[in-house]
């Protein structure tokens, strides 16, 4: 069953997204590693000086192989995705795996396929790992409670009780729509439209004239 990536930016432009994405994880992590590592081996009294150095050489070249392997696992990916015409886990273990492998070629066959089996293996586990939290908190949100109107009942009035004009009204037109529907569907006679009644206007009648208490 594919789960489509809805949270990253379509195929052409995720690639410069992963690139500085990478690139930014990179450069962050190699700078607090390397800022370690040069206060550690610096002399006493030198330490952050030797620190901030280790990161000036350092992180730069940590944040660029990071934004190279990004660029190329998500052209990899968009190539599936445009091969496949789907988005689902197996994209991202075939670009991980391709990754790898295009990576290490120059240093012969036998390393290509250790570092292509080890780049599938891992982006394997990253999907899977996802795939099982995302199952973990779907099952943890509690579903709606769709609650039902209770029928309001008439105080001093035993419960099941409803009073005359609060019944079902009957169909005035004498006919339902699914008999309509099937006669429709069947070539059934339809029925004539009732003829309206029409509504006349009785003309006003003379009316004697009302009595006048006038003094003449």
């Amino acid at each position: 069953m594919g789960t489509p990536e809805t949270s990253r930016e379509p195929c052409p432009d995720r690639i410069l997204d992963d690139i500085g994405g990478a690139f930014g994880m990179g450069a962050v992590g190699g700078s607090a590693f390397h800022f370690l590592k040069g206060t550690y081996n610096s002399p006493t009294g030198l330490r952050f000086k030797g620190g901030t150095d280790a990161v000036r050489m350092n992180a730069p070249r940590v944040g660029g192989s990071f934004a190279v392997w990004g660029g190329l696992f998500s052209t990899f990916d968009c190539s599936m995705v445009y091969l496949r015409q789907k988005e689902d886990p197996w994209n991202s273990i075939i670009a991980g795996a391709a990754t790898g492998g295009f990576l290490q070629m120059r240093q012969g066959l036998g390393p290509a396929a250790r570092s292509a089996a080890f780049g599938g293996v891992l982006l394997a586990l990253i999907e899977g790992a996802g795939i099982m939290l995302n199952k973990f908190l779907s099952a943890q949100q509690p579903m709606p409670v769709m609650a039902e109107d209770a029928p309001q009942e008439t105080p001093n009035m035993p419960p099941g009780f409803q009073l005359p004009n609060r019944g079902s009204q009957p169909d005035l037109d004498g006919s339902s729509s699914g008999s309509s529907w099937f006669g429709g569907l069947f070539g059934g006679k339809q029925e004539e439209p009732k003829a309206k009644a029409k509504t006349e206007v009785l003309e006003s009648f003379d009316s004697p004239m009302p009595p006048t208490f006038e003094f003449k």
